[in-house]
């Protein structure tokens, strides 16, 4: 059987810099991100979208990204977890998960950032429930959510990032 390499050019703002790329069709943007610009921060847990590991923000909205082509994402700007903190900055919402240790192996941080921050973004006050649901697709074996929750609403109630 002969292997589909069809490659596509591809226009992508990530973390404020575009790129011009020329693709595989069926990479995915997680690979792309990944082994194409470098950008390592992003996991791959399931592969299959289920864990919340590869979670990024395209268009202001958060995708798995081992779900979405890289093709689809053209034209799109994406923010992943290294486009966060300015330098050795860290954001709020980075400073509180180690405060309140919402990070235990690390391995599900960046995705549960991602879809954290986005919630701030788009509602700085947010309830716990809100909370509770914008996390609800990112999956922690380690924390048992309670320092994760703690630290996003440490976040919300100064209202800042």
């Amino acid at each position: 059987m002969k292997e589909y390499t069809k490659e596509l050019n591809i226009t992508v703002k990530v973390n404020g810099r575009e790129y011009h790329e020329s693709v595989p069709a069926n990479m995915t943007l997680l690979q792309f991100l990944r082994n194409k610009l470098l950008l390592t921060g992003t996991k791959e847990g399931c592969g299959i979208g289920e864990c919340g590991a590869c979670t990024v923000v395209m268009n202001g909205k958060t995708v798995t990204s081992c779900l979405v082509l890289a093709a689809e994402a053209d034209g799109a700007e994406i923010r992943t977890i290294e486009g966060e903190a300015k330098g050795e900055k860290l954001t709020a919402l980075q400073e509180s998960f180690i405060k309140y240790h919402g990070e235990q192996c690390g391995f599900c941080t960046p995705g549960m950032i991602m879809s954290a921050q986005n919630l701030l973004d788009r509602n700085p006050k947010p309830t716990r429930e809100e909370i509770v649901e914008a996390i609800s697709g990112n999956l922690c074996r380690c924390t048992g959510y309670e320092p994760i929750i703690k630290a996003i609403e440490a976040v919300a109630e100064k209202g800042n990032r």
